[in-house]
Order: structure tokens, then sequence, then C-alpha cells
């Protein structure tokens, strides 16, 4: 039986990094060395300097591309690293099509630095394929997919739009940080790279900052492999070793936040004082059939707009259980404000075309009983609406 046969839970776990070959040792040495001695003037060994190479952040580096079924994996200080580097594939003169509620970081990125080197973009719907097409120019040179979207969780048709990409001579990059290889694969569906902010689900615990990239072509594999060497942002050997052991409990941290998401945006859609909510696990999300044709699962992020800003901020002021911060994906609960969290660098009249308001917020649902997080929602909300009742009178 191979390693192939294997599910993908067993695998990470069983892998050929499963112990260290000259000690035994069930985990990965952390090799700290910045540089390594060569024992020949002509021949050096496979690893030289840690830029370019080492063993503990390649041990990373090939599981991440073996769980996304890809051929090469590519580990980075943060995951706007891994962005960053992979629109360095790109020249001046080229032109994104992108995803239009992309991340804040993404869309600075874009609109504040690439442009700068005569990059040229424009934000569509992703879920509007006619729009996506209208989009590709001449000199288009990458499509880049964020699916489900951050922050209002729209599910972009991965196969379909990189056909688009195909046929226009582009690449296809798919940000899979919020669900995972655990639940989607994106270059399974035709995508040419995957990033992921590791920072989140894979790594888990709100102690790391890491960014990975995958490839399928051995050929983009080398082009990125060079720009990651040249551009220099590498993963740290301490942060990687973090990230593996993050990766171990990956499948039963989705299972358990994904479930307990299911269950909260279930509640929170019957809310009188919740305007709405987006989540693509539920059966009124309009790309509810396309999340479950190409994943396995919604995930364990949702946002949920609430009736004011008023509201809204009684709401944060009041629960208690999740932290109130940046970022998503650990093993405790976090609520965060997009407008001036993970969209902040989005100016506020791209947030509000976007419908980015003032009363959203994003629920990152960790491992706490999510029975506990509905008790904590309803003690906020039904003290809020008591306000209002004597505010009415």
């Amino acid at each position: 039986m191979t390693d192939h046969d294997f599910s993908f839970e067993t695998k990470l776990l069983h892998n050929k990094y499963k112990f260290d070959p000259v000690t035994g040792g069930v985990s990965v040495p952390i090799q700290h060395a910045s540089t390594f001695h060569q024992s020949d003037i002509d021949q050096f060994g496979k690893y030289d300097y840690s830029r370019s190479g080492n063993p503990t952040r390649e041990a990373l580096e090939d599981i991440i591309a073996d769980l996304e079924e890809g051929t090469h994996g590519f580990a980075f200080s943060s995951g706007m690293a891994a962005i960053s580097t992979a629109f360095l594939l790109l020249s001046a003169g080229d032109h994104i099509v992108i995803s239009e509620d992309v991340y804040g970081g993404t869309f600075r990125m874009v609109t504040s630095v690439l442009n700068r080197f005569n990059i040229e973009h424009t934000f569509v719907d992703m879920t509007d394929l006619e729009s996506v097409k209208a989009a590709v120019q001449p000199n288009t040179r990458a499509i880049y997919i964020e699916t489900p979207s951050n922050p209002l969780l729209k599910v972009t048709d991965i196969q379909a739009v990189c056909n688009i990409a195909k046929k226009a001579g582009a690449l296809s990059f798919v940000d899979n940080t919020f669900l995972t290889p655990a639940l989607q694969k994106p270059l399974n569906l035709g995508a040419d790279v995957v990033l992921h902010s590791a920072t989140k689900f894979l790594s888990g615990h709100s102690d790391v900052v890491a960014g990975l990239a995958v490839v399928k072509d051995p050929e983009l594999a080398a082009r990125l492999g060079s720009l990651q060497n040249s551009f220099g942002a590498v993963l740290g050997v301490q942060d990687a070793w973090l990230v593996m052991r993050g990766l171990k409990t990956l499948s039963v941290r989705m299972e358990h936040s994904q479930k307990g998401a299911e269950k909260i945006a279930a509640y929170l859609n019957e809310q009188p004082l919740v305007k709405k909510v987006y989540y693509p696990g539920l059966a009124d999300h309009p790309q509810h059939a396309i999340q479950k044709g190409q994943s396995l699962g919604a995930g364990a992020v949702l946002s949920f707009e609430l009736e004011s800003e008023e509201i809204f901020r009684s709401f944060v002021n009041t629960v208690e259980l999740p932290v109130f911060a940046v970022s998503l994906g650990a093993v405790e609960s976090i609520l965060s404000y997009p407008a001036k969290m993970s969209h902040a660098a989005m100016p506020a009249d791209e947030r509000e075309k976007r419908g980015i308001t003032n009363s959203l917020l994003r629920l990152s649902v960790g491992l706490e009983n999510p029975d506990d997080l509905i008790k904590d929602f309803e003690a906020a909300l039904v003290n809020i609406a008591k306000g209002e009742a004597i505010a009415a009178k």
C-alpha cells in the first residue's frame, strides 16, 4: 500500500516526515544553520545557504505539496509574502483580473504596489462568469480567485474561472486559506498556483505568521522557486516547525469548527437584530450548490451584518467568549471587524461598493462548544433588544 492510498486525515500524520531517519525522533528536526559546509570545491551539496534551501522548511514545503496534490510547495514569511512573490511571476504591462471583495492586504498590494510597476488590474464579481470573461484583456496574464471570499463569503466556480484563464493564456491563482486542502483542492480544479496564509487554519494556534504556495507544473515551480530565492521572504525554521505541528490536527480542528459554524450560522439567521448572514453552508446562500460541488464543506468562517452600527458596537462590547482581533482560523473563536481590521487598507467608498459595511462582523469559529458561543451571543442580543425596547418607550 502506497501513501497515496491513505486518506487525507492519515496523510497528515503518516508521510515521509513521520520520523527522523537518523535518530528516529517523531518530530522534524529544526535545523537552525544559516549556512552549510561544502566538502567539494566543484560540487556543492543539496544545501548551501538557508535562504535557498533548508531541510526544516523543505519538510513543510513537501508536506503541503502532498496535501494539495501538487508537485512543489514553497514556504514564506507570511501569507502576503507568498501572494506578493506569486505576483512577481508577472511583468510590466501585464493585467490581472481579481475577486472584488478580496482580502485587504491583497487589495493594497494590487492597488498600491503592483500599479507602480505598470501591472494593471480589474476587480470583478467572480460569481458572475460573464463579468469575468468581459474583464479579460489581451494583456491579462493572471486571474486571482479568493473563494470563499473575504469577508462576504462569495463562492467562485474555480473550474469555470480556471478554464477562462487557460483560454486567455493566463495563470490562475487561488487563495485557499479559508478551506485548506482538508476541504478544497484547487489544483485538481485547474488552478496553477494555490496560496495560503498558513497563519490561519493550517497552523491553527495564533502563534505563527506564515505563508505557503503550491504548484503542479514543474516549469512553473522552477520559476516560483527562483523568485522565492531572489525575493528572499522565506519562512524561518522555528515557524516552519510550528506550522507542521499544527497541520497534524488540521482535520479534526476543521471538522469541529465547521460543525460549529454551521450551527451558529443557522442560529444567527433567525435573529431579528441580524440583518444578514453570509455563509456558504446555508441553503439560501446564492452559491450554496457550487460550494457543495467543488469542496467537502463550507468551512468555519462566516460573516453577519447587524441591523445598525449602534447594535454592532453594543454586541461587540457585550459578548465574552470570542477574541476580538485580527486574523482567523485558530483554536479560539475570533470575532473581527472587517472595516477596521482585515479591510482597513481598502478605502471606505470601495468597502461600501462591496457591501463591507460598518455593522459587518466576521466570525472564525474555534474549538469551543458551539452551544456556549450561541449562549454568549443570545445573552448579548437579548440585552441589546431590551435596551432598544426601553429606548423606544
